[in-house]
């Protein structure tokens, strides 16, 4: 029977960060480790990776977004996209804060006077959210495992009123079946092969296309592989992917939202919908790029 050992026991045999090894285990960096609840389990003889000597090329967005990121710069290119990023990504799931009170959010870690009552759980999502975009931002380059992606929803979801419901798997995969815009989606018993066929067809291409993106995107939204949030981990994931594929980001705005829903709706049949709507994204996010003088 395969022996198993903690993080702890694991960072302490090779004498690294605990830390560390959960950012290994998040990108499938440790064969064989999986996470229950939120504790991950490695094989007891899984060997440390091995550091990439090579400096990896990143595109010049990534390098600023990671630098300002470092630097937590006001009003620049980083700044505005973790608040336009997540006022619509949430707003497109049904969150009522405003942009203002997302923004507010982010620039002082406090929600300000309203006049209408919020929601706590929009306020924990707002700010889980921004903790995801950072994890984004330095993983950008690491290829995509099913621990990343349940890292992204553990993120995500903690803290919630879901995080407390007995039945409601925060950083795994759904338990009960689901289905999205009246679609069927995968089974919970289905869901983990789903995903691994995906990951390995798709981190099978050495180069990726737009729409190799957009095909990712559409069958991780057709798995729907956990309870919920499973749009703000999918626009995330897409967002991360162009950073690593030197391809322009874009931020879904709640005005395309009815275009990138029929856009998902028809992808198999009709790539033009959801193809269309990114690029309009696109050319958005690179008007911003042209204010901030970012090459892309």
């Amino acid at each position: 029977m395969k022996k198993y050992i903690s993080v702890a026991m694991f960072a302490n045999k090779y004498g690294v960060a605990e830390r560390t090894v959960r950012n290994y285990c998040a990108n499938g960096k440790i064969e064989g480790a999986y996470l229950i609840g939120k504790t991950w389990n490695i094989p007891a003889d899984a060997a440390l990776p091995v550091k990439n000597k090579h400096k990896e090329q990143v595109m010049p967005l990534l390098e600023v977004l990671r630098e300002q990121k470092q630097m937590r710069l006001k009003g620049s290119i980083y700044h505005r996209t973790q608040i336009d990023l997540t006022y619509n990504s949430n707003h497109i799931e049904g969150s009522r804060l405003t942009h203002d009170q997302t923004r507010y959010i982010f620039e002082t870690n406090t929600i300000g006077v309203t006049d209408e009552g919020v929601k706590v759980d929009d306020i924990i999502e707002t700010v889980n959210h921004f903790r995801c975009i950072d994890f984004i931002i330095e993983h950008a380059m690491d290829k995509i495992s099913e621990g990343f992606i349940k890292e992204l929803h553990f993120i995500l979801k903690s803290g919630t009123t879901d995080s407390n419901k007995d039945w409601f798997a925060v950083g795994d995969y759904k338990r009960l079946p689901n289905e999205v815009c009246g679609i069927e989606t995968s089974l919970p018993e289905c869901v983990a092969d789903d995903i691994k066929q995906l990951l390995k067809e798709y981190n099978a291409k050495k180069q990726k296309s737009f729409d190799d993106l957009l095909n990712f995107h559409h069958r991780f939204e057709q798995i729907h592989p956990f309870q919920d949030g499973n749009g703000r981990v999918g626009r995330l994931i897409l967002f991360k992917e162009c950073l690593a594929n030197n391809i322009v980001p874009f931020i879904i705005t709640d005005e395309l939202k009815m275009f990138y829903y029929r856009g998902l709706q028809n992808w198999p049949n009709i790539k033009g919908f959801l193809r269309d709507t990114c690029f309009t994204a696109q050319d958005q996010y690179k008007l911003l790029l042209d204010y901030y003088r970012i090459k892309y």
